[in-house]
């Protein structure tokens, strides 16, 4: 078992049915906002409003004067294309802050594109993976409050990407979620508003990206960057049957230094792509062998939920089902889902506080 999975009974961090004597008593603000901060991107959730920002974790820095250059979708582009004195970077790495400074940068941009005013100061709700520890969650906190939030509260993606994908989270009855993000995988069986067994694996669609670019280089030599494995990655990969198409490479040969092209085909793209995905399958059974059996019983009959960019994957949905037995569904909107979850939860947000089960909220203290 990965030493980063957990496998106990895990208390709920959100109440996750809405419910209308609750919403009578609190008198929410419109500022109120949902954050879905992911390895990938980060999704933005106004009460009221929806989802109003959905772009790429990444910020590019000008090295010499330590000023943010870019944020987002056009820092994105940058990546492996600056000169030396402009750094574009992610500063996230499985699902948590690996970078505080730039985090800190990039939530403030986010915060400030929906809300302006100098004094607007929301309260948040923040998404962080089942399996983040104390330290890595009170960066998280700590980070959003720098960047100007009144008060943050936290909810693990499983349950936020439950409560967007209309699973009745607060039923006696099993709701199985599997959420394949950039940075994390997370398995979790819900119950009555509380997670029975929860796994987070620290492997996610950046680590398919870098088994293929590992691969890439090992067997053609040649080196490719990032955005190029990632395409290589929706143009060919595959959990399933390996696709039939091939496709043009272009890096840079490791023997002579010059750009080269290769083709690769898909039953390559498929093995490279092999080892990351059986550890998400094994977490999944892991799982499914740590339920216990009644709620096993209700998972035959309805299924596990497929959320996060990672379960777009061709053939992902058919692999999970072809080794598991169980049912799948892929969500509406995998891509949003936890971010709607989060969004929605932000109407009961004082029952989150109160009834979190040890990941505390935090408040700006000035």
């Amino acid at each position: 078992m990965n030493p980063l999975d957990t496998g106990k009974t895990r208390p709920i961090l959100g109440r996750t049915s809405v419910c209308p004597r609750v919403l009578g008593r609190n008198n929410f603000r419109g500022r109120d906002i949902a954050i879905d901060l992911g390895t990938a991107n980060t999704l933005v959730f106004v009460r009221g409003r929806g989802i109003v920002v959905s772009e790429p974790s990444v910020v590019a820095i000008d090295e010499r004067s330590g000023e943010v250059y870019a944020v987002g979708d056009e820092a994105k582009r940058m990546i492996g294309r600056t000169p030396a004195t402009i750094s574009a970077q992610r500063p996230l790495r499985h699902g948590v802050i690996t970078d505080y400074e730039i985090t800190e940068r990039m939530l403030r941009y986010f915060i400030g594109r929906v809300h302006s005013g100098r004094l607007s100061h929301p309260r948040v709700v923040m998404c962080v993976p089942s399996g983040v520890t104390d330290v890595e969650q009170r960066a998280v906190q700590e980070a959003c409050l720098a960047a100007g939030a009144r008060e943050v509260v936290l909810i693990e993606e499983p349950m936020a990407a439950a409560i967007g994908a209309d699973l009745p989270v607060a039923e006696p009855t099993a709701n199985m979620v599997v959420d394949v993000g950039g940075g994390t995988s997370e398995v979790a069986v819900i119950s009555m508003g509380g997670f029975v067994v929860a796994r987070s694996l620290r492997i996610g669609g950046y680590d398919l990206d870098e088994a293929i670019a590992t691969y890439v280089r090992a067997e053609h030599k040649l080196a490719v960057g990032e955005q190029t494995a990632e395409q290589i990655k929706l143009s060919l990969g595959s959990a399933a049957r390996p696709r039939e198409e091939e496709m043009a490479v272009r890096g840079r040969d490791l023997v002579s230094g010059l750009p080269k092209s290769v083709r690769l085909t898909g039953a390559e793209v498929r093995q490279a792509l092999d080892e990351p995905l059986r550890a998400i399958v094994a977490a999944v059974k892991d799982t499914l062998e740590e339920t216990p059996p009644e709620l096993s019983s209700d998972i035959v009959n309805s299924g596990m939920l497929l959320a996060g960019g990672g379960c777009l994957l061709h053939g992902f949905a058919d692999r999970l089902h072809e080794e598991t037995g169980m049912p799948t569904r892929l969500a509406d909107s995998p891509l949003t889902t936890v971010a709607e979850g989060a969004g929605r939860s932000l109407d009961e947000i004082d029952v989150i506080k109160r009834t979190h089960g040890g990941r505390p909220g935090r408040t700006r203290t000035a």
